[in-house]
């Protein structure tokens, strides 16, 4: 195997990963919650150690389970210490969440088509319709959380589907990517589509190509230079960033 047929699985996994994290990480932003892809991630890390502890083999359906069961949890964490769009003034979400340690940056230059990729793709596009038929509903909660309230929604039951259906995105990404490259995909590109737009159709198209675009940098620049993958992705991110915000600078200047 050559070295460009090596870096093809990497390649279509940060593909399949950008398409679902960096729309979701546009709900991530404008909710306020940073850090609840982390938060998400070490609930499942919990899941998933516990399992270890009955001897539950790793990486088998009920180690998932047991992670997935953990993350159901948080999902409910998140959605009961949800506060209104006006106490949100005072009191943001984000201050419930603690802080949460650095973890590795995942393995993505070995990730196999199968089962690896095949499940996350289809994983992530069950995930998708389930998003795409509910988007009224959570787009409103997190765009426009005073006209659900106006509407006498109920935002926690909602709230809870749309943080359980994020758990599960995230318990699937961070095996694949590790935490850090993930929250990276998630509010990276999220971040830079806001520094440009408000429109959610133009949000969406400015976030995945940007997560695209500095993937795929990240991925071509580690094959040319023999680098580690994982981490000069992430700094492809953080350099996007910058760009993206120097020229938001220069337009309004």
């Amino acid at each position: 195997m050559t070295g460009f047929q090596l870096m093809i699985p990497p390649f279509v996994a940060c593909m399949v990963l950008v398409a679902m994290l960096s729309y979701l990480g546009l709900h991530v932003i404008a909710r306020e919650v940073i850090f609840v892809d982390l938060s998400l991630a070490q609930m499942a890390a919990l899941g998933g150690l516990s399992a270890l502890l009955i001897h539950v083999e790793a990486d088998s359906t009920w180690a998932y389970a047991f992670a997935l069961l953990a993350t159901a949890v948080g999902a409910l964490l998140f959605a009961v210490t949800r506060t209104s769009h006006r106490e949100s003034q005072r009191v943001p979400q984000e201050a419930f969440i603690e802080a949460i340690e650095k973890t590795l940056t995942g393995s993505i230059l070995w990730v196999n088509f199968k089962p690896t990729i095949v499940k996350l793709a289809a994983s992530y596009a069950v995930l998708g319709v389930f998003h795409y038929v509910l988007r009224h509903r959570f787009l409103t909660i997190s765009f426009h959380p005073e006209e659900a309230e106006r509407q006498g929604w109920k935002i926690r039951w909602w709230d809870f589907l749309f943080y359980l259906s994020f758990g599960v995105v995230i318990t699937l990404a961070v095996p694949v990517a590790g935490v850090l490259m993930v929250f990276s995909f998630l509010v990276v590109p999220a971040v830079i589509a806001f520094l440009f737009t408000r429109d959610m159709r133009r949000l969406t198209y400015i976030s995945w190509a940007s997560g695209a675009l500095a993937s795929s940098l990240g991925l071509w620049v580690s094959y040319k230079a023999d680098l580690p993958t994982g981490p000069l992705i992430v700094c492809m991110y953080g350099l996007l960033l910058v760009v993206a915000w120097a020229a938001r600078k220069l337009s309004v200047a």
